[in-house]
């Protein structure tokens, strides 16, 4: 039960990425956020990775050169994710990226030499057809739509590439690959400036003033650090592709369920259906490229896995 109850928290805190980057109602540049975001995911890994694990954090420096190549790809595919957000509903941006599945199979393809089945052309197909359905050319939002798209390559890539060095999200390594993305990110600071770090938004519905970095805090911690924390201490329980074929269902749910409640996005017609069809065709794949006995990987907390 306290891997399940531990599980819906991963999944809901995932889920809240764009909430939080909404909240802060462009007070924030969206670049000086990322790094806010990565900052303080960083900082609470380092403290709470020990923590949870029971082991002291060794700065890695006979691994400086993947740690930062990892915090270069972490910071990017958070950073393109979380500017879709800014330009399109949450519901297009998590149903979009969720092509991210297939790019990682077309990169495991390319790279590391895996091979398809013919099963999946028929994935494929159902998920071309999600994608055609959802219209992601059409309506205001290309823009977001497009951006979500590209950044299911970008994260893609990060998971092709920590399964080639053999990494993983649950090593000790992640909390200083954060802080790496975090470095490179900062120099947007001085770019975009910090943003309105001393202001606050008023909420008529609570009646009260919160303050504009509460929710870069909250994007940074609960949405990243809690994440990968939580990842860290469920796998030690439940199996990693397991986690991967809830993850990429419900967290898509979630989230757009999140987008509707809290800012009344409703998702046209042709996004519903052809998002269902595009989540579904990810599961189908996710599940396929996880079976026995290659245990191929599709999610960067399986990528230390997939040896074994």
């Amino acid at each position: 039960m306290k891997t399940v109850f531990l599980l819906i928290l991963i999944t809901l805190s995932e889920a809240t990425i764009g909430v939080f980057v909404k909240l802060t109602d462009g007070r924030i540049p969206i670049q000086t956020l990322n790094f806010y975001a990565l900052s303080f995911a960083a900082v609470f890994l380092l403290i709470a990775l020990p923590l949870a694990t029971g082991q002291r954090q060794h700065f890695p420096r006979d691994n400086l050169k993947d740690t930062s190549f990892i915090g270069l790809l972490i910071a990017l595919q958070i950073s393109v994710f979380n500017f879709a957000m800014t330009v399109a509903p949450i519901a297009n941006v998590v149903i979009f990226w969720s092509i991210a599945p297939f790019f990682t199979f077309i990169f495991s393809w390319l790279f590391l030499g895996e091979k398809a089945h013919r099963s999946y052309m028929l994935i494929f197909a159902v998920a071309i057809t999600g994608i055609v359905l959802a219209k992601p050319l059409q309506g205001g939002h290309m823009l977001g739509n497009l951006v979500a798209l590209a950044d299911g390559a970008v994260y893609a890539a990060m998971v092709t590439y920590m399964r080639y060095e053999g990494k993983t999200e649950t090593g000790n390594d992640i909390a200083w690959s954060m802080l790496a993305g975090a470095v490179i990110l900062s120099p947007f600071l001085l770019f975009f400036g910090p943003g309105d770090v001393t202001g606050t938004i008023h909420y008529q519905a609570l009646g009260l003033d919160l303050p504009v970095m509460l929710w870069a805090l909250c994007l940074g911690v609960v949405s990243t650090g809690f994440a990968y924390l939580g990842i860290s201490i469920v796998l030690k329980t439940l199996n990693a592709n397991v986690y991967s074929l809830v993850d990429i269902i419900v967290s898509p749910i979630v989230a757009s369920t999140l987008g509707y409640l809290i800012f009344a996005e409703v998702p046209a017609q042709g996004m519903i259906y052809g998002g269902a069809l595009l989540l579904g065709a990810g599961f189908w794949l996710t599940r396929e490229m996880s079976k026995e006995p290659t245990k191929k990987a599709v999610h960067p907390c399986q990528c230390g896995l997939a040896r074994y």
